[in-house]
């Protein structure tokens, strides 16, 4: 594994992860993470993927991990076009990437509030990379999408763009959380192994509660990125790739997540494939049957990369 430094869209400089094979470079992929942790955790993911000759690459989104600037607030983007501004990283990474492995398929996966990146860049970046595959992601929120919308405009005006919202987050973690009472841990509903779930307790850059802003930048998003608007702009020749557990809240229990797939064949997109892993929660690739997810995973990567086959 080595650090590295990329100038952000509006010059922050971002922290990104590379690890790379020891054999030929075949196909890159690009994770983006999810909130409230970083891209190190993806580390384990990232080897198993170097043994195929896949380069993987992993940055800290602004406000999180090693790319919070010093003296910054955990979890804070930006007061303004935060979310913006992170999709636009994202796009400036995918360009680096083409530009230092050329002619090499380079594919974006995000986990989470990750894969509503993927999804908004999806929108914004169409056709720019090879293949996407989100993990652990959800579908249109409807009404619910609006009242969160309200939610945290009314939140803002409380406590500001840098504030924290405890109405927030019991609506998000902690209900999510409430699902598998009794709890052992305010995290249990990440995954059923208690010892990935203990390291995400004990990591310090995991956890934190992100700002108002930061929240009203995803929640915007959520809803613009279901949206018809957003699709119709989406390739619809580029493969998608969708996997989660059963058991996530994220993805309502994979009800949300049917909704996004249903308004993907909608609009004609010709190459979409999806695995749902029963029993599961939210963080698929450290339950315990990740090396069954990995596996998947790594099928589906040789099924849109021939080389890797």
């Amino acid at each position: 594994m080595v650090d590295l430094k990329i100038t952000g869209c509006d010059g922050l400089q971002l922290h990104v992860y590379q690890w790379l094979p020891k054999s030929d470079i075949k196909a890159v992929v690009h994770i983006a993470h999810g909130m409230a942790e970083h891209a190190k955790r993806y580390e384990r993911f990232a080897k198993e993927l170097n043994k195929l000759g896949v380069a993987v690459y992993a940055n800290d989104h602004r406000g999180h991990g090693l790319s919070i600037p010093e003296g910054a607030l955990p979890g804070h983007m930006a007061d303004a076009d935060g979310w913006t501004k992170a999709v636009d990283d994202l796009n400036l990474i995918i360009e680096k990437l083409h530009a230092q492995h050329p002619d090499v398929p380079v594919i974006l996966m995000g986990h989470s509030m990750g894969s509503f990146m993927t999804q908004d860049y999806m929108a914004r970046y169409p056709g720019t990379v090879d293949a996407i595959a989100l993990s652990a992601t959800g579908g249109p929120p409807g009404t619910m999408g609006t009242l969160g919308q309200l939610l945290s405009r009314l939140e803002k005006l409380r406590n500001g763009n840098e504030g924290h919202s405890t109405l927030l987050a019991n609506a998000s973690f902690k209900a999510f959380n409430k699902a598998f009472a009794p709890n052992r841990t305010e995290f249990d509903w990440l995954s059923r192994d208690e010892a990935e779930v203990d390291k995400y307790v004990a990591d310090p850059l995991c956890g934190f509660d992100c700002s108002i802003a930061t929240w009203i930048g995803m929640l915007d998003a959520k809803v613009r990125i279901a949206s018809d608007a957003a699709i119709a702009k989406m390739d619809k020749s580029t493969p998608l790739y969708v996997f989660a557990g059963t058991e996530d809240p994220v993805g309502e229990n994979t009800k949300g997540i049917n909704r996004l797939l249903a308004l993907y064949e909608k609009h004609g997109m010709q190459n979409v494939r999806h695995i749902y892993y029963d029993g599961a929660r939210h963080e698929v690739l450290n339950e315990t049957n990740r090396d069954e997810v990995t596996a998947d995973f790594v099928n589906w990567l040789k099924s849109v990369v021939p080389a890797l086959g």
